[in-house]
């Protein structure tokens, strides 16, 4: 497997991208097939910001960041797309433009396919349209609750919450690569404020905390220590992207 994000050989991804998965599944053996594989390291550029997309991924493990620049501040995380999303969904609106920077955040496991063929899939897989306009939909109201989260909740509540998602993502306990830096920028604090917040979760077991390392010891005590936009989030995903009507209307 190239560590370059050159194409690999397709391996099996049932249960790896969550959109993918939600696919009838002719439908979604059509997709995958037309799909390569690449393995991605952390800072590699996936989009430019006024820029068309060269490609559309859907990770499988790992994330990809979405950076904001505004004039005389560093460069700042607006949203992160998992296993559960899509970079360049905003292609189903007719738009190949990226609105922001895309950078690998954690290594990541993608399918990637070239973005002048989404609107051929689009047209072949009306499934795969139907889920991702439910997926932009969700997007849209997950950024109005994050406005709402910073605006409303203690950077403890947020850590836990921010941590609850990378353990998600990737699917091991421990988290290396979230240093303090990185933290910072995803909850838009000072570092001096997440030492305070991990330091808390440590002495209460959820976490262990050490050098700028983190491992999740336990997850229950994380979920308490979190914010209920964490379990707010997957309830209103679940409900938007379960199985609906409209699937039962189309071949497998």
């Amino acid at each position: 497997m190239s560590l370059t994000g050159e194409a690999t050989p397709l391996p099996s991804v049932r249960g790896a991208n969550c959109l993918i998965d939600r696919l009838p599944r002719r439908q979604r053996d059509a997709v995958t097939a037309l799909c390569d594989t690449v393995e991605l390291p952390v800072g590699t550029v996936v989009c430019v910001a006024g820029s068309p997309f060269e490609f559309v991924y859907f990770p499988i493990s790992g994330s990809i960041s979405l950076l904001r620049s505004i004039d005389g501040h560093e460069p700042f995380v607006t949203e992160n797309i998992g296993s559960e999303g899509m970079l360049g969904a905003v292609l189903i609106l007719g738009v190949n433009q990226a609105h922001q920077r895309g950078v690998v955040q954690t290594p990541c496991l993608a399918l990637r396919i070239s973005s002048d063929r989404v609107d051929g899939l689009l047209d072949a897989y009306p499934a795969l349209l139907a889920i991702l306009q439910r997926y932009l939909y969700v997007v849209l109201g997950q950024l109005s609750q994050s406005t709402g989260c910073v605006r409303f909740h203690d950077v403890e509540s947020r850590l836990a919450r921010g941590l609850l998602v990378a353990h998600d993502r990737v699917r091991s306990d421990d988290l290396p690569l979230l240093t303090h830096k990185l933290l910072a920028e995803l909850l838009g604090v000072q570092r001096g404020s997440v030492t305070i917040a991990a330091a808390h979760l440590q002495r209460q077991g959820a976490i262990r905390y050490s050098r700028g390392r983190i491992a999740v010891l336990d997850r229950e005590k994380l979920e308490v220590a979190a914010c209920g936009c964490y379990q707010e989030s997957i309830e209103d995903y679940e409900s938007l992207l379960a199985a609906e009507p409209w699937e039962r209307k189309i071949l497998p």
